[in-house]
């Protein structure tokens, strides 16, 4: 749908190709990631549609500042970040992008438990700092293959992960709110039980209240010092200092991470970690999956506006 006389506000940095389609059906207006919402231009208050990115989201600060609003459109699968309580009191639609970008987070979930317990980033550093031609030797790794890996969350990424280490495992088991007793795989109820039977955990579930921490220190300590974590959800979801504390103390083997909790802030402990590798969130930062991720905010605006039903509504 196209109609430029609709104002919608384009929130914080989003990519250009998003922008070329928003401005391409819609009257556009760009708002600061940092913009105080009690100071917004009459421009940017009559807007109809926001569309946002999963780590800026939406608070009621900024609702309350748009009375027109209507519509969140989301750039991303995760919501925690929008008041979504306070959008449905005011009556206010919310998408996110589900599914299109479900194989590049698991790709690289794999990816970053394979360079993790191989020390894949430890050696390329080992190398291109000449440390191989003089001489020394990288140390031994421990070994992927006959692992038992323990996935939290068994949503849509969740799944994905396991199918792509099911032909490596030695057991995919998981913890989730509840049981899939579709998956085939064994459900540990408790999070601790879950942490001492698992080799590697791969933490892939929801974002949220309900997950803040839910990886703490006595997860981390079941986990043990031949154990591996893999986080591609959220920061919040691990105890951030927690996991520096194990780390630095080797009460675990080592983590892959491509979220933090204070995004693009990483703790300055882990960045002489060679046991530990980092991404500067890139689980779904391929070309083909973030056009998909814009061309499906773009779809629910379309669909809202010609009063449709939405395709991935989380309100």
């Amino acid at each position: 749908m196209t109609d430029r006389t609709i104002p919608v506000i384009a929130y914080g940095p989003l990519s250009p190709y998003l922008l070329e389609g928003l401005e391409s059906r819609f009257a556009v207006h760009r708002l600061a990631a940092d913009a105080a919402p009690d100071a917004l231009p009459d421009a940017v208050r009559n807007a109809r549609a926001l569309v946002s990115f999963g780590a800026l989201g939406a608070s009621a600060a900024v609702m309350d500042a748009l009375p027109a609003l209507e519509i969140v459109s989301l750039f991303s699968v995760g919501y925690d970040k929008v008041d979504v309580d306070h959008a449905r009191a005011k009556g206010i639609r919310v998408t996110n992008t589900p599914d299109v970008l479900t194989d590049d987070v698991a790709d690289l979930a794999v990816g970053l438990l394979f360079a993790t317990v191989r020390n894949i980033a430890a050696n390329d550093r080992m190398v291109r700092a000449g440390a191989w031609a003089r001489g020394e030797s990288p140390a031994l790794s421990a070994r992927v293959t006959g692992r038992r890996i323990g996935i939290l969350g068994l949503g849509r990424i969740g799944r994905a992960i396991a199918a792509r280490l099911e032909p490596v495992a030695g057991e995919i088991v998981y913890h989730n709110r509840r049981p899939a007793p579709d998956t085939g795989y064994r459900y540990i109820a408790d999070p601790i039980a879950f942490a001492r039977e698992s080799e590697a955990i791969i933490v892939a579930t929801s974002g949220g209240p309900e997950a803040a921490k839910l990886v703490d220190a006595a997860m981390l300590d079941a986990l043990g010092p031949q154990g591996v974590i893999v986080n591609i959800s959220r920061g919040s979801v691990i105890d951030e200092p927690a996991l520096v504390a194990a780390l630095a103390e080797r009460r675990i083997a080592g983590a892959g991470l491509d979220v933090f909790a204070d995004e693009p802030h990483v703790p300055e402990a882990l960045l002489a970690m060679d046991h530990v590798v980092l991404q500067p969130h890139q689980g779904s930062a391929t070309v083909l999956t973030r056009q998909a991720m814009a061309d499906l905010a773009l779809a629910n605006l379309d669909a809202h506006f010609a009063g449709r039903e939405l395709l991935t509504p989380v309100v």
